[in-house]
């Protein structure tokens, strides 16, 4: 670019490549001189941008009514962890499991997952740091393994991988401990073995060891961090003694149960029938291909990650037709957009930014995928939908922040918030017209490890205004 060749600043003098005084100086003049402007700087002295911005009528006209809704249960609490891939798919099968045992409320055991998944996926991670032991340091693989190797996030194929090769156990059987619900320095304390494990297996590949000495450092570092994770979350049970009591009354007793045959008795949803279907709008992404990305698991012999991307109007339509059955729908969205956390609310016009700062906010959903304006941080289940001559105008969302936010833990997402940012559901394949379940078969594209589409298995320990 020719710096001296004169470039318009929004109505400001001609500039050059440095930020000039005489243009800061037109910027504040301008600022000075728009009345509304410095009104708004003196609320937002001690308001929070989002008071002034919030849209009354779009809150007036948002209750928190449904012409179908499923849960008559208590919503769960992931604390300060990013576990809500794994709440929402057991939050998935606690509604059947509640049925099969005739009782009002139950949940399986988060912090068993937990520990499988921190273990499963430091194997799977050091898997990924012996293949790229011949790569420089500083490859773009090799600085995303070693950026959080091992945090909180997951998806739906990550969580049917852990209960299909470790099972479940109801939540007494291994309850919450303060790391599993506060992550952050058990996290740090992993990650640090895994990229002091990671320099072991790079130096042993410079000085040219095979594959079995690199493995041999692998299995050193997986002991250190199996001891960590027996410290901070308690050592899962390899049998539990089952036992409960129904709504009616009744009592039943069964003995001694493995982890799997408890999941094989107890969770009878069909989480293996079950595909993901994202909306992916980009140009390189076309609908009715199917996707996945570089490094992303957590069980080294599971099947690989895949989505299927489709229109959003498709995604509506299938996920009404999942609760118009009386199933609830795993979903992943960006939580954190246009979302008021203590009305419970989310719509695409919550908040006039526009109006409060004079400004365009108009990038369409893939160009904000494109540059890094949004992607998947937060996992969710759709327990109800409000329903108007066959088309939804809401829908509820069960979320596992506690009780203490929204309506009783529960959110309404208004169909315009929808279409922008819902990115993914889990549904059983059925639910497919033909030609997309064909589609399945497909070779996948193989999107690098730092796609977008990737974002919500790499969330790393988060307040829970994100996940």
């Amino acid at each position: 670019m020719d710096n001296n060749k004169p470039m318009s600043h929004g109505g400001t003098s001609a500039g050059t490549a440095e930020l000039s005084q005489e243009c800061v100086g037109e910027f504040r003049r301008g600022f000075e001189a728009d009345a509304s402007k410095k009104l708004l700087q003196n609320v937002v002295t001690q308001h929070d941008v989002n008071d002034v911005a919030l849209s009354r009528s779009v809150v007036a006209d948002s209750p928190h009514s449904f012409s179908i809704m499923l849960d008559d249960w208590s919503v769960t609490n992931q604390a300060r962890s990013g576990r809500c891939w794994m709440f929402a798919g057991l939050n998935v099968c606690r509604s059947d499991t509640r049925k099969l045992l005739k009782v009002k409320d139950f949940e399986f055991s988060q912090n068993y997952l937990m520990f499988w998944d921190k273990l499963e996926r430091a194997n799977f991670v050091l898997e990924a740091i012996i293949e790229t032991a011949d790569k420089p340091l500083d490859d773009r693989t090799v600085a995303w393994l070693l950026q959080s190797p091992i945090s909180d996030g997951g998806q739906w194929d990550m969580f049917t991988a852990l209960v299909t090769k470790h099972g479940v156990v109801p939540k007494t059987a291994m309850p919450e401990t303060e790391s599993s619900g506060n992550s952050a320095r058990m996290n740090a304390s992993l990650n640090y073995q895994m990229r002091q494990g990671a320099k072991r297996i790079r130096e042993a590949y410079a000085g040219e060891s095979g594959i079995d000495e690199l493995r041999r450092i692998k299995t050193e570092v997986l002991k250190v961090i199996h001891d960590i994770l027996c410290i901070h979350l308690g050592t899962p049970p390899t049998t539990i003694d089952w036992q409960w009591k129904d709504k009616d009354g009744d009592f039943t007793r069964v003995g001694k149960l493995t982890p799997v045959e408890f999941a094989e008795r107890y969770l009878p949803t069909p989480i293996g029938d079950y595909v993901s279907l994202v909306h992916d709008p980009r140009e390189s992404s076309p609908v009715g291909a199917t996707f996945t990305v570089d490094h992303l698991g957590n069980v080294v012999d599971a099947p690989p990650i895949k989505y299927l991307n489709i229109d959003i109007q498709l995604m509506k339509d299938i996920a009404l037709r999942m609760l118009q059955d009386g199933k609830p729908v795993w979903m992943g969205c960006d939580t954190g957009k246009q979302m008021h956390r203590d009305l419970g609310l989310w719509d695409s016009e919550l908040f006039d930014y526009a109006g409060v700062y004079g400004a365009n906010f108009s990038l369409e959903k893939a160009a904000r995928l494109e540059y890094r304006q949004t992607s998947m941080t937060h996992a969710m289940m759709f327990t109800g939908v409000d329903v108007i001559d066959g088309v939804p105008r809401r829908w509820r969302v069960e979320n596992s922040w506690d009780d203490k936010v929204g309506n009783k833990g529960f959110f309404l997402m208004n169909d315009s918030w929808f279409a922008e940012y819902m990115f993914e559901i889990a549904v059983p394949k059925e639910y497919l017209p033909p030609e997309l379940q064909a589609a399945l078969e497909l070779e996948p594209i193989v999107l690098p490890a730092w796609d977008p589409m990737g974002s919500l298995a790499g969330r790393s320990t988060l307040s829970r205004t994100t996940c």
